[in-house]
């Protein structure tokens, strides 16, 4: 039996940044040598699972967002992409396999069902405006020899309605150029390097204000005095309530105060959100992609522990993932934040070395961003199975595709 892969995430950003949607798929670490039809076919059949469920968070997911599956000929020949959603969801083939005239046919009926089609490694030569109409996305190698000849004839056909993806994308100097072309979308793992223009910055009043908060809530101070800080900013406050609301933890009720969030969700899950706020409140200079993956690794390593630790370490859980990056928002080394931030020694110790009871949980969902090998090594140390770490992976994207930032 075929074992199952780690599925890694690649996130799409635009040329602001902002998450377009993500590319999940078992990313080939050396020594690993499965077929990718095998490795397609896990993916297609884990969302097939959470399609079915209740809720489904792969709809979550999918709700304006992109989600690029790559379009294995054999499996488009036996039509196993049809029961995906086909809303948001883009296939990507390879221009050698539009020679196959019973893949062809199933694009085609998968295209006209509303899916998006990409073209994967360039493969515009000859090709006229009407054939690329035919692709929502184009896929172009940087680094490929003929990337400039691929990027010109595409720019002489002309379609409006298809967009460019720039592969390979190695650093900021590169993103920035890429980004002044027609370059539309930019897969990778770019964003969780720091520009190298970046600038320290100092905790600003708001985020000063939120650690204040923290503080309190570690010792359970009375909802009134919380409300008393609170209340010098009625934009934070209405932030925090909005992060809370938007959530959804099937309260039947929506919570109107921070008095209102302390009794029905506790002091602990109230210093969850507050840790989203402090690294939500960094300004302009954020990058959207940066905090959802500080989210998505809070939620992902809470949903790794529920198996193997006491519940009350979910929050702490949530909370060291969601700190893993807040040295890259502030451009300031996580030492010196440490010595800022009051935080319990093992979410420290995670932050600072991978190491206590919190670490490998982190160091296993940052593996889930860069390659599968490493990913299941991790998971092995762990005795988490494959599975389970997929399903927690999806999971944790929709339930932060579900709080509003903006």
């Amino acid at each position: 039996m075929q074992e199952l892969p780690v599925l890694i995430r690649e996130p799409l950003l635009d040329k602001q940044e902002n998450v377009l949607g993500y590319e999940l798929l078992p990313r080939r670490g050396a020594g690993t040598a499965r077929p990718v039809d095998s490795e397609a076919m896990s993916l297609l059949e884990l969302f097939a699972g959470h399609v079915d469920a209740a809720p489904a968070p792969i709809d979550s997911l999918l709700d304006g967002q992109l989600l690029f599956v790559p379009a294995v000929r054999s499996l488009l020949k036996l039509g196993a992409f049809e029961g995906l959603p086909v809303r948001g969801t883009v296939l990507a083939v390879h221009a050698a396999d539009l020679q196959d005239a019973q893949a062809v046919a199933a694009l085609k009926q998968l295209r006209e069902a509303g899916c998006g089609i990409s073209l994967r490694g360039g493969g515009l030569e000859g090709m006229d405006k009407a054939t690329l109409a035919f692709f929502s996305h184009v896929e172009l190698s940087v680094d490929a020899e003929d990337f400039e000849f691929q990027l010109a004839r595409f720019q002489s056909l002309g379609s409006s309605s298809t967009r460019l993806v720039a592969r390979g994308i190695v650093d900021w100097m590169h993103f920035d150029a890429c980004a002044r072309l027609d370059l539309a979308i930019f897969p990778g793992a770019l964003h969780l390097q720091q520009r190298p223009d970046a600038k320290a910055e100092p905790l600003n009043p708001a985020q000063r204000m939120i650690l204040q908060l923290m503080d309190m809530v570690r010792k359970n101070a009375e909802p009134n005095k919380l409300e008393a800080v609170l209340k010098r900013d009625a934009a934070l406050a209405f932030k925090l309530l909005r992060y809370i609301n938007s959530a959804g933890f099937g309260l039947g009720c929506e919570i109107q105060s921070l008095r209102h969030a302390v009794s029905l969700l506790g002091y602990a899950s109230l210093y969850r959100w507050l840790s989203v706020l402090l690294a939500s409140a960094g300004g302009k200079s954020l990058s959207p992609a940066v905090l959802q993956t500080a989210v998505i690794r809070g939620r992902f390593v809470e949903l790794l522990g529920r198996e193997m630790l006491p519940k009350s370490e979910g929050e702490n859980l949530f909370v060291a993932g969601m700190f893993s990056l807040l040295d890259r928002m502030l451009g300031v080394p996580m030492a010196t934040l440490l010595q800022q931030i009051d935080l319990a020694q093992p979410i420290g110790e995670a932050l600072l070395s991978r190491t206590g009871i919190y670490g490998p949980f982190l160091a296993l969902a940052e593996a889930c961003e860069q390659d599968e090998r490493l990913a299941r090594e991790r998971a092995d140390a762990l005795c988490i199975a494959p599975r389970q770490i997929n399903q927690a992976h999806i999971s944790a994207l929709a339930w932060a595709q579900s709080i509003k930032f903006n």
